[in-house]
């Protein structure tokens, strides 16, 4: 009961790439840099397990960035000549690398971090894939010229990878979709319909992780135009019910949104977020359980599993630690306090 997760992400170590940012470039290059993610693979599994989390993941440690981790393993795509480009509805400027040509993978993606994983650690395993509409969002279009067909590309090539994933002993794969909390009208109308897409004849858990983006100051200055409710996850939240996949992320401690919005999620579990990421205040586990108690009123609680609100990446890695660690006691905390 409770079983800990994180979103996805944990920030890379300084010996791997820059620190305390959502786009780091590597130190390093060629076998040097693929040792080195390797490394830090091993050590995000290691930190995980030894806060005391249940469900642990890679950290996204060999991705640069979660949506252009995936990408760049994508013919079709120019990364030569990124362009500026306004993304999350122009929250802020990207440079991202342009669709010019048919979308097909050149091989496996995250065939290393995986089975690395896998192999090192006897804890649940998670993995994390962008979904398709984010993706959309955060590229492009020099080819497609429809959102809808680029999206349905993108969810089909996720699905070769998610399968593979699944094959190499991942036990849940997550689609990280922050673009529906901003897209939310055609979030219904076809972003769930990709995202099932992507997660096709997958028998493993499938999650998607929806929030209100990295703890990056663009996103705290959006959130502080969003008024005393946030309720764009009400706009999704049905189709996703309905859907076949198994389990939804929310943001949740220090959000406004509504508790009562995760009602609409009957029949799923419910991966509520309990730790900020948008401060370096380390979270009591007082104050985790007194969340995982409230969302008690709305999810059943063998189907609530405390998480992050989202990834860690762009936060010291001190800070981050002390975090996981805080989820964890926090958790424990809430089975003394409701379980039965």
């Amino acid at each position: 009961m409770f079983d800990t997760c994180i979103a996805g992400s944990l920030p890379k170590p300084a010996w791997l790439a820059e620190t305390e940012k959502l786009w780091p470039q590597w130190r390093a290059s060629g076998p040097e840099l693929d040792t080195a993610k390797r490394d830090a693979t091993l050590l995000a599994i290691k930190e995980q397990e030894d806060a005391g989390l249940d469900i642990v993941g890679d950290g996204e440690q060999a991705r640069q960035h979660f949506v252009h981790g995936f990408v760049e393993r994508v013919e079709g795509i120019d990364f030569e000549h990124k362009v500026k480009m306004g993304i999350r509805n122009n929250r802020y400027d990207a440079m991202v690398p342009q669709v010019v040509a048919p979308l097909r993978l050149s091989g496996r993606v995250h065939a290393m971090e995986a089975r690395l994983a896998r192999a090192h650690t006897k804890h649940k395993l998670k993995f994390t894939l962008p979904g398709p509409m984010t993706i959309v969002d955060t590229v492009a279009d020099r080819h497609y010229g429809d959102k809808v067909k680029l999206a349905f590309a993108f969810a089909e090539l996720l699905n070769q990878e998610a399968l593979a994933l699944e094959a190499d002993g991942v036990d849940i794969i997550q689609f990280d979709e922050p673009a529906f909390n901003v897209y939310m009208k055609e979030a219904a109308e076809w972003g769930v319909a990709a995202l099932e897409r992507a997660a096709q004849g997958l028998k493993c858990k499938t999650a998607v992780h929806i929030c209100y983006g990295y703890g990056i100051q663009a996103n705290v200055d959006w959130k502080n135009t969003l008024g005393e409710q946030w309720r764009q996850y009400e706009q999704v939240f049905p189709a996703l019910a309905k859907s076949r996949i198994d389990q939804v992320s929310l943001e949740c401690f220090h959000s406004h949104v509504p508790p009562e919005l995760m009602a609409l999620l009957a029949g799923k579990d419910v991966m509520v977020g309990v730790i900020d990421v948008a401060s370096a205040e380390i979270e009591t586990p007082e104050q985790v359980a007194d969340t995982i108690g409230r969302a008690l009123q709305f999810v059943p609680r063998e189907r609530l599993f405390p998480c992050t609100n989202c990834g860690l990446a762009p936060m010291s890695r001190e800070v981050a630690v002390k975090k996981l660690e805080a989820l964890a006691r926090g958790a424990e905390l809430a089975r003394q306090r409701y379980g039965g």
